[in-house]
């Protein structure tokens, strides 16, 4: 039997060695991340780094499962570029808080299952969408501003910037080969930013993007004007947030619960994350969701408890006030490199290989899902698009799978036995099942196989009793079940359900 894991974990055996050293772990592989996220956005470098601080130790202590670990995720961080480019940082904080509020109400009212509505199709579509925008962000690392005109670099720094950026790629694939102690990518920006240091190589650092000042992460209450229309403009960002959050969140908590043989709660770790956000927004923080890499890093690492999770965000916290000097002196190059390598691993490449064995509507799905997140950058949409379209094809497929035995017996009274389910999209294929005019006296509509599952179901029924009605021959539903028989029941004063031998009750007992 699974373990259901208490708040605080008081009765778990904590190896502390593994603890500490997983923490350590994973917060040289989130700051790189936090830092490349926040510049991808257009924040300020530390805005990254508070998210990752808040997001990972709010979600530790009170989130749904140990070892999950979360950050400033390129998820979440992907939908806000536009407001940021639209209105600024105050309102991305304020979308940030009400995606944290929105969260925590789907905490409360336990609606975290419904995660479990996104079909495989839609989440390789939104996973793939996501590493192609990411991708394609960081090419603009290759291009500068000259008298105010946008362009790429050529000439010396582009070879520069190239080489480096290519430097870091090959370090990150080869490094794992020969030990894995030690995350490949904190090894190649440190190589890289020594390489840069050491020979005074002029080319991009973060510094020339924003100013990092460690200080804590300083309470903001985001100067925005609370009316009505700024509540329009930040309410979309927000619901999209908190759902693209959410899903990644859940999905990710699902898979730890299978990698490790237990089981989290789902929606404390909504109300976890709604927390954080809301924190977010109020000190500084980009927000975020849990991080797939980061969670798998941590597993990896032998963690199994809230303690490591702890440990990386204290962690980023200490860099934060005593690192900012040598943080500013990253070479943009190094942090480029990781983030395409984030991209390609983010990438669900087998999903090229299901497409000999998809169905063609899966694929179609998954192409849309893919095409919606990389042209309008709206996770959100993407999934419920895919989950629509699936559903869809869901429904079209059962539809087909009614059908219809037909038999007399020796008392010439004939038989439908039906099967698969009858619902709204397959009543036109249950009506088109009956031959009323040469049907003999007395008929039988055998439910044994079938189910009556909506309104459309009990309308089709009503309206098959009416044709024999009319033609004055007696027909009888059979082996109708009990949620069957009440759904009908409750029908009545809507719909009149004529059962022709008993007018009364308009329902059949199961017995014949």
């Amino acid at each position: 039997m699974k373990k259901v894991f208490n708040l605080f974990d008081f009765n778990q055996k904590v190896n502390y060695k593994t603890e500490i050293l997983a923490g350590l772990t994973v917060a040289m592989t989130m700051i790189p991340e936090s830092l490349s996220f926040a510049i991808l956005a257009g924040f300020p470098p530390l805005v990254g780094l508070y998210g990752a601080f808040i997001m990972g130790l709010i979600t530790a202590i009170f989130g749904g499962r140990p070892g999950l670990v979360s950050g400033g995720a390129g998820a979440t961080v992907v939908v806000l570029i536009a407001l940021m480019n639209s209105h600024g940082l105050d309102y991305v904080f304020a979308a940030v808080a009400l995606a944290g509020v929105i969260q925590l109400i789907v905490g409360v009212f336990k609606l975290g299952k419904f995660i479990r509505l996104v079909p495989q199709p839609v989440m390789f579509g939104f996973v793939n969408g996501l590493a192609v925008i990411i991708f394609m962000a960081q090419l603009e690392q290759f291009k500068t501003v000259i008298n105010g005109e946008v362009s790429w670099i050529t000439g010396m720094p582009f070879l520069i910037m190239a080489s480096l950026v290519a430097l870091t790629i090959a370090i990150i694939l080869i490094l794992p080969k020969f030990t894995k102690a030690i995350p490949a990518s904190l090894v190649a920006i440190l190589v890289v930013f020594g390489i840069v240091l050491g020979f005074d190589i002029d080319t991009k650092q973060v510094v020339d993007i924003a100013s990092v000042s460690g200080t804590l992460p300083p309470f903001h209450i985001p100067e925005i004007p609370f009316t009505l229309e700024t509540l329009q403009i930040i309410l979309p960002y927000g619901l999209i947030m908190a759902a693209v959050g959410l899903t990644e969140g859940l999905l990710t908590l699902n898979l730890v619960d299978e990698i490790t043989k237990t089981k989290g709660n789902s929606n404390r770790e909504c109300l976890a994350q709604g927390t954080a956000n809301i924190a977010n927004g109020f000190f500084y923080g980009m927000g975020g969701c849990p991080m797939l890499a980061q969670t798998l890093v941590n597993l990896s690492s032998g963690s199994r408890a809230r303690l490591s999770g702890i440990i990386a965000a204290l962690t980023i916290l200490v860099i934060i006030l005593v690192g900012a000097p040598v943080i500013e002196l990253l070479p943009m190059a190094a942090l480029t490199g990781v983030m395409i390598m984030v991209a390609i691993g983010t990438f669900e490449w087998t999903s090229f290989r299901a497409f000999t064995k998809m169905p063609k509507h899966d694929i179609f799905v998954m192409l849309v899902v893919t095409i919606i997140t990389i042209v309008m950058h709206n996770l959100a949409l993407a999934v419920l698009i895919g989950v629509i379209i699936s559903a869809l094809v869901f429904a079209w497929e059962s539809a087909k799978r009614i059908r219809a035995r037909k038999r007399i017996d020796e008392n010439g009274v004939k038989y439908y036995e039906l099967y698969g389910p009858l619902f709204f999209g397959s009543t036109a294929a249950f009506a088109e099942k009956f031959d009323v005019e040469n049907d003999p006296e007395e008929v039988v509509i055998d439910f044994a196989e079938s189910k009556i599952t909506d309104m459309s179901a009990i309308d089709a029924v009503n309206k098959i009793t009416e044709r024999y009605q009319k033609e004055g021959k007696k027909i009888h539903l059979k082996h109708l079940s009990s949620d069957c028989r009440r759904l009908l029941h409750n029908a009545d004063k809507i719909i009149d359900v004529n059962i022709i031998e008993d007018p009364t009750y308009k329902v059949v007992s199961d017995s014949y």
